[in-house]
């Protein structure tokens, strides 16, 4: 009998303006036990670059921690992202929402000038050194490009993201709701999701596209 594929999901908080868009989060898990396999949620044990009340649209005067917020989503299963290893795992995959680009990663104000948390960038160059598939949806894919260069990537047709993503090194492929750009070289698969203008649906198909993706090129 097949081993099940394991997954690691690196989540950014809890939240689309300053976390993990939720719908993504549950995306990815949910494709990831439909297709036969499993997971651990991770995030890294920081504070979060702001707080924003998701019902006014405006930022809250309070502080919050990434793994204690993501933990929401994990439903209290989340580990710290420096207890990350490797070998335990098949994938590693990253949802979207502002906080990878806030929290993980600081490319919402330097573009693609950002640097990337210390266990993140650990965590995406111990499986790329190990050939596993990596994952990410929505404007996750910069955190590759920033840390991987020379890949190919998707984030629908957000080209003022492109651009910063060309200046990376990586690949831009122009893609619409649902559909995935698979690097097989680096063993990267990336969709847009909620960067286009898409619903639950769409985002769903999209996020189970990349899981079976990643099923497809693990050893």
């Amino acid at each position: 009998m097949e081993k099940s594929k394991k997954f690691a999901v690196v989540l950014s908080g809890c939240g689309v303006f300053d976390g993990s868009e939720i719908h993504e989060a549950v995306m990815t898990l949910y494709a990831i036990v439909k297709n036969g396999g499993s997971y651990d949620i991770f995030a890294p044990d920081i504070r979060q670059h702001h707080v924003v009340d998701h019902y006014r649209h405006q930022e809250s005067n309070e502080t919050r921690n990434v793994l204690a917020e993501s933990a929401r989503i994990a439903r209290g299963k989340a580990r710290p992202l420096s207890q990350f290893d490797p070998g335990k795992y098949d994938g590693l995959i990253f949802p979207g929402g502002m906080g990878a680009v806030k929290n993980l990663c600081d490319f919402v104000v330097k573009k693609s000038k950002c640097t990337v948390n210390k266990d993140v960038e650990q965590a995406i160059r111990q499986m790329a050194s190990r050939k596993k598939p990596i994952g990410a949806c929505c404007i996750a894919p910069v955190i590759l490009a920033r840390v991987l260069g020379n890949v190919k990537v998707t984030v629908g047709n957000d080209m003022s993201t492109a651009r910063a993503l060309e200046e990376m090194g990586a690949t831009h492929q122009v893609t619409s709701s649902g559909e995935v750009a698979v690097d097989e070289t680096h063993k990267v698969v990336t969709t847009s999701a909620y960067m286009l203008d898409a619903d639950i649906a769409h985002i769903a198909v999209g996020i189970e596209n990349v899981i079976i993706s990643m099923m497809n090129i693990m050893d």
